[in-house]
């Protein structure tokens, strides 16, 4: 179970960039105004970093910290099927990512969620501690984005 963001990530990864490919271009149109600020170089740590949590993941196994940085990867990642769902609802078209985002990490983190806090691996505090931290994600990345964009722009 350790091992299975990995595999999602991966498998999400290849969707977005492989095939069919085009999420740069898709996010580029959704989110006009922080189009200078989603570079190929910007993916590719981002999703570098990602594999590499993953791993640890994966090597962290069932402690008391891998099972907290388990449930805070699966709460990033389930803020990421919702990023592709509401982008693919507001642009009428499909976002590369939405199926791995909705068949893969929804599942993978309610299953996480429902089983950490069941086994009593994860008490609700650290589970609505990995919520709120993997959760904001993509809040602070919006804000991170819209300041690249300024500076960009602006010289």
């Amino acid at each position: 179970m350790y091992w299975w963001p990995l595999g999602a990530v991966v498998l999400h990864i290849i969707e977005e960039f492989v095939f069919p490919g085009g999420f740069a271009d898709w996010d580029r149109s959704y989110r006009p105004q922080v189009r200078s600020s989603i570079t190929p170089r910007f993916h590719l740590v981002v999703n570098a970093v990602l594999v590499l949590v993953c791993l640890a993941l994966g090597w962290l196994g069932p402690s008391p910290r891998g099972v907290a940085a388990w449930l805070t990867i699966a709460a990033l990642l389930l803020t990421n099927a919702i990023f592709h769902v509401i982008g693919t609802y507001r642009t009428r078209s499909y976002s590369p990512g939405l199926m791995t985002g909705v068949l893969l990490y929804v599942p993978l983190a309610m299953y996480g969620f429902t089983y950490f806090l069941r086994t009593g691996q994860a008490s609700t505090g650290t589970a609505l501690a990995a919520l709120a931290i993997g959760g904001s994600y993509h809040l602070w990345s919006s804000l991170a984005h819209a300041q690249r964009a300024n500076a960009r722009d602006s010289e």
